[in-house]
């Protein structure tokens, strides 16, 4: 069933819980699946979702919860008691489970996980807490199914049993030593179709992909997208087996880095969202929006030195606005697909020169055609030859120069340790219209002997 969320669902669900008819509720949510559920809480009133959830099941409610965005379940568990909220964390996975007491008040996190049944599960959440979130001990969970190497199959599928009743995913069996150091991992085809009695050392793969404590969350991101894995184990320093990350905290990592490297390109700084407040959105655009004013300052301050080229020849202000869109299109082109490939960090890397001649074939088709276009259209209105061969050569020579700053610009903030997606916003395009417009007047001088 595809869901659609309306207005007048809403409307409905709300009215529902007006009248407070439980019976109703539940049943309208028996064929949605948890995250509908999660986006219907974004439209209620906070009386209203809290209302609403304590009318499903704990289970549900516990999926909900783990999905909803951390900023809006900071202030809706503020309705909450730390009872009700530790009957919701003994169901997280432990990685959920610690990122959801990392958003409460340290009484209530306290509170919370003094009330968990399972102390298992807050033994885990206890040995999480102190890693960082943005490294793989905070991205990892506690529950997996691991295997001594020197049990017997039979051995080692009772023990799946017991252990994958607290996991809600098995991608594959890993196997310790008797001191818990990881040796290697076992896939789940090899031990069904295996002797019960064959011993485990014959049958694990050692060749493991792992990961330390301390590596970065986008290095991690990055060995799974690289060698394609569903789940990474993650040890200490000295190899013993802690734990795993699995795909799904792994994306949001991803999401999360597209986002911020969109928003970054767009001239925003920091994490903002459409719902944060009017200060906070101001904040984050503002700073670029003044840059790119300044440079819009500088720019009109530049053509104004040109202010009797244009008198004698007023048709030349016409191509003024094509000059700087092009130069500003064709550099942000360019370095949006620098940028890619040097966040791709799964091949080869390609040097300089190689990205300058390819930068220079690509610029040189695209700034012909486009020329050519323009060249074309002046003679077509009846503009003199000169005046189009000013344009479509000053056209040309931009989308060169727009293609070199694109390329070039990139790799010079990377090198010296700047976040390269800032300058595929109000600082290239800025650059290629100072540029742009000192190319064309410069060409006018020379072809049009002003």
């Amino acid at each position: 069933m595809n869901f659609e969320l309306t207005k007048e669902y809403v409307e409905q669900v709300q009215e529902l819980i007006l009248t407070e008819n439980s019976e109703a509720i539940r049943s309208s949510m028996t064929e949605l699946f948890p995250a509908d559920i999660t986006g219907l809480l974004y439209e209620l009133e906070t009386p209203e979702a809290r209302y609403l959830i304590n009318q499903l099941d704990t289970a549900l409610g516990a999926e909900i919860l783990a999905a909803l965005d951390p900023n809006e379940r900071r202030e809706f568990l503020k309705a909450f008691t730390s009872e009700e909220i530790s009957s919701y964390v003994n169901l997280f996975d432990s990685d959920d489970a610690v990122d959801l007491l990392n958003e409460q008040p340290i009484r209530v996190r306290e509170e919370v996980i003094a009330l968990l049944e399972d102390r298992e599960q807050a033994r885990f959440i206890l040995d999480l807490l102190h890693y960082d979130e943005d490294v793989a001990g905070g991205l990892m969970q506690k529950e997996l199914v691991k295997a001594n190497v020197n049990w017997n199959v039979n051995q080692c599928i009772e023990e799946l049993r017991k252990q994958a009743e607290d996991v809600e995913k098995v991608y594959a069996v890993y196997v310790i030593d008797d001191n818990g150091i990881l040796l290697g991992i076992l896939s789940l085809k090899k031990i069904v179709l295996a002797n019960k009695d064959t011993k485990i050392e014959r049958l694990y793969d050692k060749d493991v992909i792992f990961v330390e404590t301390y590596r970065p969350a986008e290095e991690v991101a990055e060995l799974m997208q690289r060698y394609d894995l569903d789940a990474l184990p993650v040890v200490n320093v000295q190899g013993k087996l802690l734990g795993r990350i699995t795909i799904d905290d792994v994306i949001d990592v991803i999401t999360e880095q597209a986002n911020s490297d969109t928003l970054a390109m767009a001239g925003i700084t920091g994490d903002v969202e459409e719902n944060d407040t009017i200060w906070q959105q101001t904040r984050a655009r503002l700073p670029w929006l003044l840059v790119g004013m300044m440079g819009g300052i500088v720019a009109a301050k530049f053509i104004s030195f040109f202010e009797g080229d244009l008198k004698i020849i007023p048709a030349m202000a016409a191509f003024i606005p094509i000059i700087g869109s092009t130069g500003g299109n064709v550099g942000i082109q360019t370095s949006s697909i620098i940028l890619q490939s040097i966040a791709d960090k799964t091949g080869l890397d390609i040097n300089v020169w190689q990205r300058l001649i390819r930068m220079f074939a690509v610029a040189s088709i695209n700034g012909l055609i486009i020329s050519g276009i323009v060249f074309g259209f002046n003679l077509l209105i009846g503009n003199e030859l000169q005046l189009a061969l000013v344009v479509s050569s000053a056209l040309l020579s931009v989308v060169f120069l727009a293609s070199f700053m694109g390329t070039v610009t990139p790799i010079l903030l990377d090198k010296i340790g700047i976040n390269p997606a800032v300058a595929s916003g109000p600082f290239i395009t800025t650059a290629n219209d100072l540029i742009g417009y000192g190319v064309y007047f410069g060409l006018a001088h020379l072809l049009l002997n002003l």
